[in-house]
């Protein structure tokens, strides 16, 4: 029988997943559809708003080339991204015997989003080595250890490291460029790392699309704290997507994807020219940061 009113439309959409195999798969489309269709009922949504929902999601999508993921920058600004990782990472916890409350997660370092820069096969530098030849930017030495959650260092663990130059900008928005700031490098015997690249800054989202109209729509504004990314793993142990924070960057109370966590906020030292800690001689300031990561084991 045809759906009479708007219960029994909710209901005859929910029965149409009896026949889907994958149990998984009918507990999100369970969930979607009776949420997608409250969240319509409750702001009564009318046929022109939702004809440019239609369009906008259309235009998200034809924003995405292979360098640039729209739909994740429109999930980022939205929470999703954020929520999704936090999520994960207290499932990870839980899976390796360690949650008991919320805030256990913080024995490891916390995760944090990707974003839509991450570019795959990045070159694997020795440790030491400058990331970012000619980039944009202040110098800036960075240097750490990587251990598990009991102290204990983690030896050739991989950081795979990006960040946009000194303004800002990723090498992925410049047409035509290259890798830049980019490298995986390795930690030695005693999980140590350290490595140049430059101090990252602060920087708007692209707002150029339809993710920034509707930021603008939202009356927010579009930028991100300074921060450089990095992927850190090593067998054994759950990987984490995390970044580090400049301490002090604009931005840093109201990151536009909502990806800051106190733990990975950093102070950055500043340095009269000089002679650095890996014994480089440099004729102009430059700055340091230091931050050791913690791995969970992964469950047995």
């Amino acid at each position: 029988m045809a759906p009479s009113n708007e219960d029994e439309l909710t209901q005859a959409a929910l029965q149409r997943l009896e026949g889907a195999a994958d149990p998984r798969f009918a507990r999100i489309m369970q969930s979607l559809i009776t949420h997608l269709h409250a969240f319509i009922r409750e702001v009564d949504l009318q046929p022109a708003e939702w004809m440019t929902g239609i369009e906008f999601l259309t235009a998200v999508g034809r924003t995405c080339d292979d360098k640039r993921q729209e739909f994740i920058l429109l999930s980022d600004t939205l929470g999703a991204s954020m929520m999704v990782v936090m999520l994960d990472q207290l499932r990870a916890a839980a899976r390796a015997g360690q949650e008991q409350d919320a805030l256990h997660a913080t024995e490891t370092t916390e995760a944090t989003v990707q974003g839509p820069y991450y570019w795959d096969g990045a070159p694997e530098l020795p440790c030491g080595a400058d990331i970012a030849p000619g980039v944009r930017g202040e110098p800036a030495f960075y240097s750490g250890r990587i251990t598990n959650t009991r102290g204990q260092p983690l030896a050739n663990a991989l950081l795979d490291i990006w960040s946009g130059d000194g303004e800002g900008v990723y090498d992925m928005q410049v047409e035509g460029a290259g890798m830049a700031a980019r490298a995986r490098i390795r930690t030695d015997a005693e999980g140590r790392y350290w490595f140049w690249s430059i101090k990252p800054s602060y920087y708007p989202v692209p707002v150029d699309g339809p993710v920034g109209r509707m930021l603008i729509g939202m009356g927010r504004h579009p930028n991100r704290p300074g921060h450089i990314h990095m992927k850190v793993a090593a067998d054994g142990h759950v990987p984490v997507t995390t970044h580090l924070f400049v301490a002090g960057s604009p931005y840093i109370e109201s990151d536009a994807v909502f990806g800051v966590r106190p733990s990975l906020v950093v102070e950055f030292e500043a340095h009269a020219p000089g002679k650095a800690p890996d014994g480089r001689a440099l004729a102009q300031s430059w700055w340091s940061a230091h931050y050791d990561f913690h791995l969970q084991p992964e469950a047995a």
